[in-house]
């Protein structure tokens, strides 16, 4: 992709994990109320996910931005896609798509 480090560093995270959120603070510890919504949807489905806290790291933050063209944070990875930010992801959760999308994409929930 490129030579940039944080570019590297993100694109593993999404790699390793199915549902990757890049969000301010950690999911039992969300640090800005976007963040928290998208972290509470994803636990009240019961939905195994990662949080990357982008407050950890200056260059992850700015280039979680710059990988994906996305002017937010959080942003949700589902299966190395970018599904959205904290109004999508809201709006796909109230709606079930959010549901369907993690079904069809055969994501684990927690048992």
């Amino acid at each position: 992709m490129t030579d940039n480090p944080a570019f590297t560093q993100i694109q593993s995270e999404i790699d390793a994990t199915d549902v990757v959120l890049f969000m301010k603070g950690n999911p039992m510890a969300p640090q800005c109320g976007f963040s928290a919504a998208v972290a509470q949807a994803l636990t009240m489905m019961g939905v195994k996910f990662k949080g990357v806290d982008v407050l950890a790291d200056m260059e992850i933050r700015q280039g979680i931005k710059d990988f994906s063209n996305w002017p937010t944070i959080p942003q949700l990875y589902v299966k190395g896609e970018f599904v959205g930010g904290c109004d999508i992801v809201r709006e796909m959760y109230e709606s079930g798509e959010l549901k369907k999308l993690l079904d069809e994409k055969g994501v684990e929930y927690a048992s």
